[in-house]
């Protein structure tokens, strides 16, 4: 690793509206050589999510705003490929928060090794990582949702994961999508029972 450049996208303004590539920078960062209790990942999937453009306001929230001139926040799945941390091996798959970057350098705090021998690792950022955990608990915990014929309506990031959770269950599941694409994938592949179409930001 020795010279390597880390390539990284850091927010460097505010969005009014929409996000756009003016709001980002990329940079490449020499990586620096590991410390005693470090380790390094190489990142290969990108987790994108709805939350990130709240992030990136300067406003009152649950969490605190993404820093401007830092790399954006992200949740990441990768590979160790460096180690001096003797709780994580190179080889080991990992699921972090180390953002919008190639590269990741923990001392291992919010690194999770994950089992990729039968489940791929992309799958940790979907159906069986923060998403698919969201959409089993507020199925089972906050919704009115029952086995005996409840509705269930889904969207955006978990709505694919709680709608086939939801069927399982024996629910009546309504999607609610956008572009005529995830129409078509909302009934014919995940097996919604009706769709509700966006109009204008509305369901219609």
């Amino acid at each position: 690793m020795a010279d390597a450049q880390n390539r990284q996208i850091l927010l460097v303004s505010r969005p009014h509206g929409e996000a756009t590539v003016s709001n980002f920078r990329f940079v490449e960062t020499p990586l620096a050589p590991l410390r005693d209790g470090e380790v390094r990942v190489r990142n290969h999937y990108l987790s994108l999510d709805p939350y990130m453009r709240g992030r990136m306001d300067d406003a009152k929230s649950y969490a605190a705003p993404q820093p401007l001139n830092e790399v954006m926040i992200g949740g990441t799945a990768g590979v160790v490929i460096e180690s001096r941390n003797p709780a994580f091996e190179p080889g080991d798959s990992v699921v972090g928060t180390f953002g919008w970057q190639e590269y990741g350098t923990s001392d291992g705090r919010g690194l999770n090794k994950v089992d990729t021998s039968r489940v791929p690792l992309s799958a940790y950022l979907g159906a069986v990582g923060m998403p698919g955990v969201t959409a089993w608990y507020g199925l089972h915990h906050r919704t009115e949702g029952r086995r005996d014929g409840g509705r269930v309506g889904g969207e955006r990031r978990g709505g694919h994961v709680v709608g086939q959770l939801a069927k399982a269950a024996g629910c009546r599941v309504v999607g609610i999508a956008g572009g005529e694409q995830k129409c078509r994938y909302v009934v014919d592949t995940l097996g919604f029972d009706a769709l509700r179409r966006l109009q204008g930001g509305q369901a219609a």
